[in-house]
């Protein structure tokens, strides 16, 4: 059968009546996929019979066959000029390596969907597998009940669009979020240009995590870094802020690579530290409550974002301090730089130390 019936019957399709270049073992051609399906694929490799896909490949092939269909030209290598059966036999095995790269660049490019199988929740966000490649969903890219609780998502094939895709890098970046509400990479883009840096914005609050929370300004993603929470010590951030919650927020810096923002709540406050010396002169005996204890003493809080420490050194043993205890100390010194203030307890005697 010639090829322009385009017949798929195996006997038409694999002996054709024009006469083609000869092809030899080894050869990379691009060939031409006239049909597919979990049994079996056929090639027009240019040859007089239609070409297979050798019968271990066939195995791999279900995994492919969302991303592949009749018409499509990918490279193969020509395993057997002419099998028993009088047609050649070719591997994708370059495809399987390169290919689904370049579909990935195609869907990135395209701004189309593609499905991944989600795997375990880390640090970085949700693991995701496609086509054997590991990428990453992180949390920020999740919508709700998932920014909540992304364990849910383990073992679900789910629908994702492509943030980032770099094969030298082997990296994979995607997200639920844009494939679930339709969000345009592109549109994004137009949105992130239009914000500026040292400016502030409202700011929604998606979710929060160890390392600090994460919210949306004008349709652009954000972090609030946990250090940049409050000019205080924060352990928590879902103690300051929640999800749905609106806040006002200064752009710290713009992340050119992944369009995203940093973000600051402190910075629109006052910090503590700019006049301490003025507020707590060497000497002057302060109210504080103990936070916390270290193997190398007491932190005393004197207010939201001062801290002072007395060392173990400038105590007896004899003390009996638990945290969240109100004390009377001593301002022992300050190194503003370093944000460091040493204190000490009253004393019947002053130490030597102190005077």
């Amino acid at each position: 059968m010639t090829k322009t019936k385009k017949s798929t019957h195996p006997m038409d399709v694999l002996l054709k009546t024009n006469s083609p270049p000869k092809i030899s073992k080894s050869q990379e051609l691009a060939a031409t996929i006239i049909s597919l399906s979990k049994k079996g694929v056929l090639f027009d490799i240019g040859a007089k019979a239609y070409a297979v896909l050798g019968d271990l490949e066939v195995k791999e092939i279900s995994t492919y066959l969302p991303y592949l269909k009749a018409g499509n030209k990918i490279k193969v290598r020509v395993v057997a000029v002419e099998s028993k059966d009088g047609y050649p036999v070719v591997s994708m095995k370059k495809f399987f390596q390169k290919g689904k790269w370049e579909i990935l660049k195609a869907k990135k490019e395209k701004e189309e969907d593609i499905e991944v199988v989600c795997g375990d929740y880390g640090k970085g966000g949700v693991f995701a597998d496609f086509m054997g490649i590991r990428g990453v969903i992180p949390k920020i890219q999740l919508t709700e009940p998932y920014i909540s609780q992304p364990e849910k998502l383990t073992n679900q094939k789910i629908k994702v669009r492509i943030l980032e895709v770099d094969e030298e890098k082997n990296r994979l970046v995607v997200s639920q979020k844009a494939a679930a509400l339709g969000i345009s990479q592109k549109e994004l883009k137009e949105k992130f240009d239009k914000i500026s840096e040292g400016k502030t914005y409202k700011a929604k609050i998606l979710g929060v995590s160890e390392f600090g929370a994460f919210c949306e300004v004008d349709g652009v993603e954000g972090l609030i870094h946990i250090s940049e929470i409050s000019w205080e010590k924060v352990a928590n951030a879902s103690e300051f802020v929640k999800p749905g919650d609106i806040v006002k927020v200064v752009v710290v810096e713009k992340n050119l690579t992944d369009a995203k923002l940093n973000l600051s709540l402190k910075r629109l406050t006052n910090d503590p530290w700019e006049d301490i010396e003025k507020k707590y002169p060497k000497d002057k005996e302060v109210k504080g409550a103990i936070v916390r204890r270290e193997k190398y003493g007491y932190f005393v809080r004197l207010e939201p974002g001062i801290e002072g420490l007395i060392h173990i050194s400038k105590l007896s043993g004899e003390e009996k301090l638990e945290p969240g205890q109100e004390v009377r100390v001593f301002i022992e010194k300050i190194n503003k730089k370093s944000r460091r203030m040493s204190l000490l307890l009253p004393q019947k005697e002053k130490p030597v130390t102190y005077r």
